[in-house]
């Protein structure tokens, strides 16, 4: 993402993979069941998961490809995501540490290619531009919507409390300031929107927006912890050498809101807009 004196630097998520995959809520079974339904996923082609992450999006899609490459900027992250296909015995998924600016960079041509909670960090006309060249013919662009470190607070009455969201964002700023943080610099007005431009100009057509319903899940303190540190703007390297006193206090507003150390949660609904060349 360029614009507001903000550039991408390579410390945007440094400390965070592991804490990324326990501290993210998991894509549900669900957004699997409507892709493959709606692009008729049959375990053939290949799939392109740009800013893949630890992996969230491109594991759970694996078993309907032959192939799946998983793309980010972070090495940590690259490492993370290689270390859960291991462990889950998933033989075929490749990951590549790489920008997405730098693409084609001879991956080859793909039947899908995904952004999931990523495409807003990256020169967005740029790397649409080369994804539209990298589609098989008749291939997809899908792009996710999701919020998958916090739930909807006061959806649904919950066995647990929820997790006290604002008394940890302020915490956030006692700690970083009042300005978001991202990497080297700072975001005063969040990440870009207007995707749907974006894909426009690059040559893509909207062919259809899929729905996923949110649901219910239980987290311990350990998980929301983690789901804190896993975000770009309370990276565990932003709090330097405060990072321990940061913890401590967050914990304690953790356990002020639920001496169990039990959570409820009730997930944000999943957008997924699939885009034809």
């Amino acid at each position: 993402m360029q614009g507001n004196g903000w550039a991408w630097d390579a410390s945007l998520y440094r400390g965070s993979a592991t804490y990324y995959a326990r501290g993210r809520m998991p894509y549900p079974k669900a957004l699997a069941e409507a892709m493959t339904g709606e692009l008729c996923l049959d375990g053939s082609g290949r799939l392109l998961d740009i800013g893949c992450g630890p992996g969230s999006l491109t594991l759970l899609l694996a078993n309907v490809f032959e192939q799946v490459i998983g793309l980010d900027a972070d090495a940590d992250m690259i490492h993370e995501a290689n270390r859960l296909a291991t462990k889950a015995a998933i033989p075929n998924a490749r990951w590549v540490c790489m920008r997405a600016e730098d693409l084609p960079a001879g991956l080859g041509s793909f039947k899908v290619i995904t952004f999931a909670q990523s495409f807003h960090w990256m020169d967005r006309s740029k790397v649409a531009a080369a994804v539209h060249d990298m589609l098989d013919t008749g291939g997809v662009c899908v792009h996710v919507h999701a919020t998958t470190n916090r739930g909807i607070a006061g959806a649904v009455a919950t066995p647990h409390p929820t997790p006290p969201h604002s008394a940890i964002d302020e915490l956030v700023r006692t700690y970083l300031g009042p300005t978001r943080r991202a990497g080297a610099g700072l975001l005063p007005n969040g990440t870009a929107s207007g995707e749907d431009a974006i894909y426009r100009a690059a040559g893509f057509t909207r062919k259809r927006r899929l729905e996923v319903p949110g649901s219910s899940v239980t987290r311990v303190a350990d998980d929301v912890v983690a789901a804190v540190f896993s975000l770009s703007s309370s990276a565990p390297h932003l709090f330097g050498d405060r990072r321990a006193g940061f913890e401590t206090e967050l914990r304690q507003l953790l356990h002020n809101a639920s001496p169990s150390g039990m959570f409820s949660e009730h997930t944000r609904e999943i957008a997924v807009d699939i885009w034809q060349r």
